[in-house]
């Protein structure tokens, strides 16, 4: 399955590296990804492939929202197909 993944967070060296970490621990791909720095904040928003992770998807949101607190960062996850419908006009 393909889901897009948010981060926010105060801008800081080695974030795109440490998220990309986590997802790498979980067996996930990254497909695509986006990122900027507007003054001190980080935005980035990915496109990734999860088939090959052993967790479920609300395992695999509650490990990326903790990785996230710990990392200083918001991390979101959400299916590829629902974001689509939300962001269809």
């Amino acid at each position: 399955m393909r889901a897009i993944v948010t981060v926010t967070g105060k801008d800081r060296k080695g974030i795109i590296a440490d998220v990309c970490r986590v997802l790498a621990d979980k067996d996930i791909n990254v497909l695509d990804i986006s990122q900027t720095v507007m003054q001190d904040f980080f935005t980035m928003i990915m496109l990734i492939d999860t088939e090959d992770c052993a967790l479920s998807f609300a395992e695999l949101g509650a490990h990326l929202t903790e990785k996230g607190k710990a990392l200083g960062l918001e991390i979101r996850i959400q299916r590829e197909d629902i974001f689509n419908a939300m962001h269809k006009i």
